[in-house]
């Protein structure tokens, strides 16, 4: 039976023992649940199938995100191999360095990744953390509606599919690992939900609270979105059953161990996002202005089977920021299920949460259709708040995925009851139930991510024999200067397990020009160097500005700034205006070897 009020089966999981299905035989079950992970192993690999099949593919629309994450991989197998720091890396952005907290540096993978890096190269460990990151997503799902929420596996498998391989997922797919794995927000579920098992507060908190921690290395936002959605569903089932307030003491003296573990274990790594060398105070106002347009969410994603870049087009900022894509037949279907099921107290709890959610990715005004309407937001006046102006709004619609994976389980595992209630009426209610899911599931299916070959890692770099040029303290500069729209430095970087340092990069740091508008804000790379902004100019019109005797000193000047030893240029589509730029600047001839044009600054920046 279901309560009338919890939808949690008073004979499943949590009314027996931990991770049985009642009404299941043991054999039969464990195929089902073997079953189940081959079905998710296959949709994994479907989706970056493009990637497996060539090595020279990369991920065609976030290249950017790709290559700075391939560094991220690399620094997570430094830290094992040369005991490097961990929340800080000198290796990018020469001399100032990168706060590696303050980026996505995604250690709780990248160091138990690194044997693979080590083997098989960053690219490879990538790969296999976006692949396996929604495989082990769908999967935790899957035992946590199957064993404790749901309580039977028909419906847990629906519903664990929806929250790894959803419109949102699989945009940010796009070489956004550290986003579509959310293997770790069932387990902090799982363990909050065990909170107020009686005399076990100590032993639950503090296992609450290393899941808390595991995740906190993974990304924060989704620990963010996390916190707030079970802080509401928590809130509003407590008001509406006595039998949970009995337990509150139980609970919150467990939430009290986790919270006072977490904070010591998570204390120092905080300290040094927010206040150490490389903090910044928030994301930049445009960036923060990522909204999900209302139209969207009856659109089609890119990615989905019946979308297109037509169907998304003018809906959202980029590829891998369509948080928001669900459908019309979707949302019809979640809104009847809401509706049905309204006397279930954890339906209305997740209708809530979702409305929420749904409301704050509107950003500081309601976009609908491309146009501006004028209409300001709720998030409006909390965007500018302390941790949440470090927050893209559009990136709330994303949890709005896991609230409708688990609808959908709630909705099927009623209907089964109903079928199970009615056998004469099996037939129809199961045609009926195929019939809806499929119009409603089937548009929005996954299809696999589009990919493009990627420019080989040059021989000078492979080989090193860039290392001669950086004895001494000194570093690489490239042409163009990597930045968030030229990364491949970061890739050549990532292929020498990071013993090439770079100057500048693709990652966050603070603003800290001194008449900068948004002074201390993030900005994606160092903030710009007169020779940094004149080869930006190069790189986009392929022609070379007047050079003035000012420009020649300025260069000199950056290239000591930098300690650069020397300066590459590799392929690139203005490579003959870049080439000669740098020659003018600087008067050196440049030598063309192992596949770069190299310039040995190490005369003037002595």
């Amino acid at each position: 039976m279901t309560t009338p009020d919890s939808g949690v089966p008073e004979d499943g999981p949590t009314a027996a023992a931990p991770g049985v299905v009642r009404g299941d035989r043991p054999g039969r079950g464990r195929r089902i649940d073997l079953l189940a992970v081959l079905s998710f192993v296959a949709l994994g690999f479907w989706v970056t199938a493009r990637l497996w099949l060539d090595p020279r593919n990369g991920v065609r629309d976030n290249r950017n995100d790709q290559a700075q994450f391939e560094w991220m991989m690399a620094h997570g197998a430094r830290v094992v191999t040369h005991l490097a720091y961990p929340f800080h890396s000198d290796q990018m952005n020469v001399p100032e360095g990168v706060n590696l907290m303050a980026n996505t540096s995604v250690l709780s993978v990248s160091i138990p990744l690194t044997p693979v890096t080590l083997a098989f190269g960053p690219r490879a460990s990538f790969l296999l953390f976006l692949t396996v990151g929604m495989i082990a997503t769908a999967t935790a799902w899957y035992f946590l509606f199957s064993r404790v929420l749901v309580g039977s596996r028909g419906p847990a498998w629906l519903g664990a599919a929806f929250c790894a391989f959803a419109p949102a997922m699989i945009s940010h797919a796009n070489a956004h690992p550290n986003i579509v794995s959310q293997f770790v927000v069932p387990l902090i579920i799982w363990r909050t939900l065990r909170l107020g098992d009686s005399g076990r507060w100590l032993r639950n908190g503090v296992l609450l609270a290393l899941v808390i921690v595991w995740q906190a290395f993974l990304n924060l936002e989704i620990l963010l979105m996390t916190a707030i959605g079970l802080g509401v569903v928590v809130a509003v089932l407590a008001a509406g059953r006595t039998d949970l307030r009995r337990r509150a003491g139980t609970f919150l003296a467990g939430l009290g161990v986790a919270a006072a573990v977490a904070a010591a274990l998570l204390a120092y790594p905080l300290y040094v996002q927010f206040f150490g060398p490389g903090a910044y105070e928030g994301l930049p106002r445009l960036i923060r202005g990522y909204s999900s347009d209302l139209a969207s969410f009856v659109a089609y994603s890119r990615e989905s089977l019946a979308g297109s870049p037509r169907t998304s087009e003018g809906l959202a900022k980029n590829p891998t920021e369509e948080n928001s894509f669900f459908g019309w037949a979707l949302v019809i279907l979640v809104l009847a299920l809401v509706w049905w099921l309204r006397r279930n107290l954890v339906v209305v709890s997740l209708a809530v949460l979702g409305l929420l959610f749904a409301v704050l990715s509107l950003g500081r005004e309601v976009i609908f259709d491309g146009r501006e309407t004028g209409v300001p937001s709720l998030w409006a006046p909390l965007e500018d708040l302390p941790i949440l102006h470090s927050v893209v709004p559009t990136r709330w619609a994303l949890a709005i995925t896991p609230i409708i994976g688990l609808l959908l389980a709630l909705g099927v595992e009623r209907i089964r009851r109903l079928a199970v209630a009615h056998p004469a009426a099996r037939p129809q209610i199961r045609y009926a139930t195929v019939t809806v899911l499929a119009m409603a599931l089937v548009p929005i299916l996954p299809t696999p991510l589009p990919a493009t070959h990627l420019n080989p890692v040059p021989g000078f770099v492979t080989s090193g024999a860039w290392r001669p040029y950086v004895a001494g303290g000194r570093s690489v500069v490239t042409l163009p200067l990597p930045d968030t729209n030229y990364t491949e430095p970061l890739r050549w970087a990532a292929a020498t397990g990071l013993d090439m340092p770079l100057a500048r990069g693709y990652f966050l740091g603070p603003d800290t020009r001194p008449h900068a508008e948004e002074h201390g804000a993030a900005l994606f790379t160092a903030p710009p160097r007169p020779t940094s902004s004149f080869f930006s100019v190069v790189r986009r019109a392929g022609a070379v500005p007047p050079i003035t005797p000012q420009s020649r000193v300025n260069a000199v000047d950056d290239l000591r700034y930098w300690r650069a030893g020397v300066v590459i240029l590799g392929p690139h589509r203005n490579a003959d205006a870049l080439r000669r730029a740098m020659t003018e600047l600087t008067g050196i001839e440049p030598v063309f070897t192992g596949g770069v044009w190299v310039w040995d600054v190490r005369p003037l920046t002595k």
